[in-house]
């Protein structure tokens, strides 16, 4: 079926019948406009008008949210200069690295959507600076390398914020934990739950507020969420992503700023033995997707 297409793409006119190659480039770029940017590098290899309009600045821009020069000057202009707009469209869907390479946005390749991650290093954490507490350690398991470990604490506090001028839209922002640490024993994953503890006995705040006055707090037990709702299966040893809450954007202009924090500071008990990875502000209704 894709030769057969593909012959009536470039072959109608040469047969006398009317084929895909005979669309003029501007309807092209029209109907272009309506489909996402995958569907559109996929049609791209038809023809020539297809491939044409598939190049065509009016519909990348279109693709691209509306406030995406923020983003180009997080770069050195030399790194788009002279970019067509699918070229820098395909520089933004790339994990755009700022305030000393822990936070990174980028464009979601399907929606143009905005996307960011913040890491732990970008966090204020409550007794960071002492071992016995907490302790940094590398892995490939983050998207920015490396992950927060909590060893034991009487108070647990982290909190963190950022300001950016996001599109209209609404968010959705979550935590990225792990309970228990892990490591890699002869090639394979292990998990080690050998400092969780206190988890159980009470529950953890959560709290997101923004420039705007809009304000989500929620508590739940960190043992509670480890139980998949959906299935009944166990998630113990695997990263969870725990939903904070949602906050909309109406405007781009001025710069939003988000506030978060996560928080058990019931000193009647230790608690310990939770990797903290990162932060996460996705669209709500986005599928998540890997980047980077």
């Amino acid at each position: 079926m894709g030769a057969s297409l593909s012959n009536t793409a470039e072959n109608g006119t040469a047969t006398g019948r009317t084929g895909l190659g005979d669309i003029p480039e501007s309807c092209v770029a029209c109907v272009f406009m309506y489909l996402t940017p995958p569907e559109i590098c996929n049609l791209a290899r038809l023809n020539r008008a297809f491939r044409g309009a598939s190049s065509s600045d009016a519909v990348w821009e279109s693709k691209l949210p509306s406030n995406y020069h923020h983003m180009l000057d997080l770069l050195p202009p030399w790194r788009y200069e002279g970019f067509s707009k699918k070229n820098i469209f395909a520089l933004l869907s790339r994990p755009l690295s700022f305030d000393d390479d822990n936070k990174e946005v980028w464009l979601d390749r399907v929606s143009g959507r905005i996307c960011m991650s913040i890491s732990s290093k970008a966090m204020s954490i409550t007794s960071s600076e002492d071992r016995r507490h907490w302790n940094w350690f590398a892995t490939d398991e983050s998207r920015f390398q490396i992950v927060a470990y909590c060893q034991q604490v009487w108070w647990f506090e982290v909190s963190g914020t950022v300001k950016f001028p996001f599109p209209p839209d609404v968010y959705t922002l979550t935590f990225r934990i792990h309970i228990g640490k892990f490591l890699k024993r002869l090639g394979r994953r292990v998990s080690n739950f050998e400092h969780t503890h206190g988890w159980d006995l009470g529950p953890v705040r959560y709290e997101l507020s923004t420039s705007d006055g809009q304000c989500v707090v929620s508590e739940c037990r960190l043992h509670d969420i480890e139980q998949d709702d959906a299935k009944g299966t166990i998630k113990r040893g695997c990263w969870i992503e725990y939903k904070v809450g949602e906050f909309i954007v109406s405007r781009s202009n001025p710069v939003t700023e988000v506030r978060f924090s996560m928080k058990q500071i019931d000193c009647t008990h230790s608690k310990g033995g939770l990797c903290l990875d990162s932060v996460s502000i996705i669209p709500s209704n986005l599928k998540r997707r890997r980047t980077g």
